[in-house]
């Protein structure tokens, strides 16, 4: 059909492959989808929440004939998959043409960059290890967080909290929360050095003798006799507003939580605060990412790069990232940022301070050994730091597994 001689350009049908459910993760998803729409195209979602382990991937969908056209994911590995199947869009000379490259953090753009080529499109930056508490209780219990300079002097006041009828950590033991726990605690105790020796592309087995990972587990111990009855099936964001509804004093998680505290109408610095693991002397960072598919029509393919030049659009970056609690990821998006984020900030300026999330460095079925051990750990109040440790020395050259992809 025509109009005046023109022809009408059909809307293509975006398949959105993505793992996330939360409000604040919603409604940043919502900037992008009218930014789909505003493009002439239609928003297609296929959702399966990363917390329902189904462990549900792209390959998965591809192998069921369901295959998307841009999907939400982080370990480099699939990327690598697709890349020599032919089935990922590269983003190189579109990411040189529209000025990102030279706009992104460098932690930012090696994540992005896999075997040399860009094969992501990076949607946001978050940090991992943070703490986020409620004013009110830390006020009536006479705390002020800020004046943490160590996870004891944390602890101290966590017992003060308890001592005046709160929680005082609101979490969730299922097995993601304990395993992302569990590395913001390695970088926290033991740096750089120990954090990249147990999770980079080729982990050291030296890292299992660290003393330092062996004080990751007297805490992870200590969180765990912190947390209520109901922590093991609890999500995060119900973990979240535990705090934001003054049954917790705080939380430890990814700064993701903001979202929450700002979805329920809440106010940085009147009704929370936020903060780095106290004495922390490294910090994980999340970047999550798009991947884009190779569509059999010029259209489909025209509508997917469209798809990324949303996403790192800046203006859709700072509306993105104010929904979702994160940091845009673009230097010229940034703006007036809040103090949580202008920590993040401030952290990626630091040499050898903010270091990749796991997923994004290490093996999949390393990950997955990890997660086990301290999940395993977690459950049983009987098992001490050092059977934990041998555990992961029994397991190092243990079958890969699929739990984590």
């Amino acid at each position: 059909m025509t109009l005046l001689g023109a022809p009408i350009a059909q809307a293509e049908h975006l398949v959105v492959f993505h793992d996330w459910r939360s409000p604040a993760e919603l409604a940043a998803l919502n900037v992008l989808r009218h930014a789909v729409e505003d493009n002439g195209d239609q928003w297609v979602p296929l959702a399966i929440p990363h917390d329902t382990n189904a462990n549900t991937t792209v390959l998965d969908l591809i192998a069921l004939g369901t295959s998307p056209n841009v999907f939400l994911h982080m370990p480099p590995a699939i990327y690598r998959t697709l890349h020599k199947r032919q089935k990922l869009l590269s983003l190189d000379a579109q990411f040189a043409a529209n000025g990102l490259l030279e706009n992104l953090p460098e932690v930012v753009r090696d994540t992005i960059t896999i075997d040399g080529r860009i094969l992501k499109v990076p949607a946001t930056i978050h940090a991992d290890a943070t703490i986020f508490y409620n004013h009110a209780i830390a006020a009536e219990i006479g705390i002020d967080p800020r004046d943490w300079t160590s996870l004891d002097a944390m602890w101290r006041d966590m017992e003060a909290a308890r001592d005046a009828g709160y929680l005082p950590l609101a979490i969730g033991a299922q097995t993601w929360q304990i395993g992302y726990l569990t590395h913001s605690l390695v970088a926290t105790l033991g740096g750089p050095d120990l954090y990249q020796a147990l999770y980079g592309a080729t982990p050291d087995k030296a890292a299992l003798d660290d003393p330092d990972l062996a004080e990751v587990f007297v805490w992870l111990r200590r969180f765990q006799q912190a947390a209520d009855p109901g922590a093991r099936d609890r999500d995060w964001n119900v973990a979240t507003n535990m705090v934001i509804s003054g049954q917790a004093l705080m939380q430890i998680q990814g700064d993701w939580m903001k979202g929450e505290w700002r979805a329920a109408g809440k106010q940085l610095d009147t009704d929370y605060g936020c903060m780095l693991l106290p004495g922390a002397r490294a910090l994980p960072v999340t970047i999550d990412s798009w991947g884009l598919m190779n569509a059999t029509t010029p259209a489909m393919n025209k509508a997917v790069r469209a798809f990324a030049d949303a996403v790192v659009d800046p203006a859709n970056q700072a509306a993105f990232a104010a929904a979702k609690g994160s940091t845009p990821i673009r230097f010229d998006a940034q703006g007036a940022v809040d103090p949580c984020s202008g920590m993040l900030l401030s952290a990626l300026d630091r040499p050898r301070f903010a270091l990749p999330t796991p997923h994004l460095t290490a093996r999949a079925d390393w990950i997955e050994q990890i997660w086990a051990t301290s999940q395993a750990f977690w459950s049983d109040e009987t098992m001490r730091p050092q059977t934990a440790i041998a555990q992961l020395k029994a397991n190092w050259n243990a079958p890969p597994g699929a739990a984590v992809q």
